[in-house]
C-alpha cells in the first residue's frame, strides 16, 4: 500500500463547526471553491450537446482543441499547434497521475515547491516516486529528477514567478533532460504582477522540448463541478500522455468538451469574474491588515497568504470563533506553519460580513 498522508481538509473539521456556530454563519474561506454562477453561454452548450450517447474522445474534439489554442495565443501570447493539446477531467487529476502516465518510479525524484498544493506531493508517492520540496534545484544529489513542477501564480502564496526565473528552471531541466510541468491554473489572475507561462517564447525560446504546461477552468468559469481542465506543450510528451489515457479510458465528457469550448472562446465572463475577485480581494485585504494580519506575496492568484506571526492554527481556530473559516498554511508545507491562506471564493455578502466581523 502507497504511503499517502492523511487527507488534510479532514483536520479542518472542527473549526468548521465552530465557524458554523457563529449567530450569523459561516463565512467559507477555506478551500477556494467558485461560488458565483456558471455563465449562460457555457450552461447553453452544455446543454446542446446533451444528446452524446456515443464514447468522447480522449483527446478532445477538434473544436475544443482550437479554442484552447486559440486562448493560449490570445490571451498568453504562446502559439501552439492544436494537435498539442489534451483536455484533462480537471487539473486536479493531471497533477496528481503525471508522474504515473510518464512512467516515474521507484529511485525517481519529482521536485515540488517548499510551499504547494499537496497534489503534487501526492502524485509523486503515487507512482513510487520521491517527492522533494526545493525552490532553487539544488542539493539534489545524483538522483534522477525526471519531473520538475513549479506553479505561478502560486497556491497558496500567490507568488507570480518572472520569466527569468522560469528560464533557468527550463535551461536547468533541458541540461539533465528534465521534464518542466508548470501548474498556471491562476494565471489571468494577475493583480500586482503580470504572470508569464512557461511557453511563452521568453520562457522557452520558442520550444516547447520538455514543457507541460497545466490549466483549469474551475476558477476562470466557475467550472470546478464540470471538471475542465487542459495540458499543452512538448508534442512529444503529449502524445505520449494522449497514447496511456486512451488505453485507461480517461476522457472528458463529450457535453463537457463542449462547454469548455464556448467557455474559451468567450472573454467578456472572465473578464466579468476577474472583476468579481478584484472587487473582493480589494475588501478583505485592508481588512485583515487592520485586524492584525500582514499579508505576504499574494500579486496574484485567488488567495491572500497572511500571518499574524502565531503558529497557523492559533490563527485557524482565532478566525473560526468568529465564524470566518481559513486554511492553516501547514496543509501546503513546513514553511507555511505560521501562515494562513484565505480565499476570494465567497459571495459578495458572506465577505462584507467577515469585514464586519474583523473591525
Amino acid at each position: 500500500m502507497i504511503g499517502l498522508p492523511d487527507f488534510p481538509w479532514d483536520r479542518l473539521v472542527p473549526y468548521k463547526e465552530r465557524a458554523l456556530a457563529h449567530p450569523d454563519g459561516i463565512v467559507d474561506l477555506s478551500v477556494g471553491t467558485p461560488v458565483d454562477p456558471v455563465p449562460a453561454v457555457v450552461q447553453e452548450a452544455l446543454a446542446g450537446a446533451a444528446d452524446s450517447p456515443g464514447y468522447p474522445l480522449t483527446h478532445g474534439t477538434e473544436r475544443l482543441r482550437r479554442a484552447v489554442a486559440g486562448w493560449l495565443d490570445r490571451r498568453l501570447g504562446v502559439t501552439v499547434d492544436p494537435a498539442d493539446v489534451l483536455p484533462t477531467i480537471g487539473s486536479k487529476e493531471l497533477v496528481a497521475w503525471l508522474p504515473t502516465l510518464l512512467g516515474l518510479g521507484q529511485g525517481d525524484r519529482v521536485v515540488i515547491p517548499s510551499l504547494a498544493y499537496p497534489t503534487y506531493d501526492v502524485g509523486a508517492r503515487l507512482a513510487g516516486a520521491t517527492p522533494y520540496t526545493s525552490d532553487g534545484l539544488l542539493g539534489l544529489g545524483p538522483e534522477r529528477v525526471p519531473l520538475v513542477w513549479v506553479n505561478s501564480p502560486s497556491n497558496p502564496t500567490g507568488r507570480v514567478l518572472p520569466a527569468e526565473h522560469l528560464r533557468k528552471v527550463v535551461a536547468w531541466a533541458r541540461e539533465r533532460g528534465a521534464i518542466v510541468a508548470s501548474d498556471e491554473c491562476y494565471i489571468e489572475l494577475g493583480w500586482e504582477e503580470r504572470p508569464v507561462s512557461i511557453l511563452h517564447p521568453d520562457v522557452c525560446g520558442g520550444s516547447h522540448e520538455g514543457l507541460l504546461a497545466v490549466h483549469s477552468l474551475s476558477k476562470r468559469s466557475n467550472l470546478a463541478g464540470y471538471r475542465a481542465g487542459f495540458v499543452a506543450g512538448d508534442p512529444a510528451l503529449v502524445r505520449r500522455l494522449l497514447e496511456v489515457r486512451k488505453h485507461a479510458g480517461m476522457m472528458m465528457p463529450a457535453p463537457v468538451q463542449a462547454a469548455m469550448a464556448a467557455a474559451l472562446d468567450d472573454d467578456e465572463h472572465a473578464a466579468g469574474q476577474r472583476e468579481l475577485y478584484a472587487a473582493r480581494r480589494a475588501l478583505m485585504r485592508p481588512a485583515l491588515e487592520k485586524a492584525g494580519w500582514r499579508v505576504e506575496h499574494s500579486t496574484a492568484g485567488l488567495y491572500l497568504w497572511a500571518t499574524d506571526d502565531r503558529n497557523c492554527w492559533e490563527q485557524v481556530d482565532a478566525l473560526a470563533k468568529i465564524g470566518i473559516l481559513v486554511a492553516p498554511g501547514d496543509f501546503y508545507g513546513h514553511a507555511g506553519a505560521s501562515h494562513i491562506r484565505i480565499a476570494m471564493t465567497a459571495t459578495d455578502e458572506r465577505v462584507n460580513a467577515a469585514v464586519l466581523r474583523l473591525q
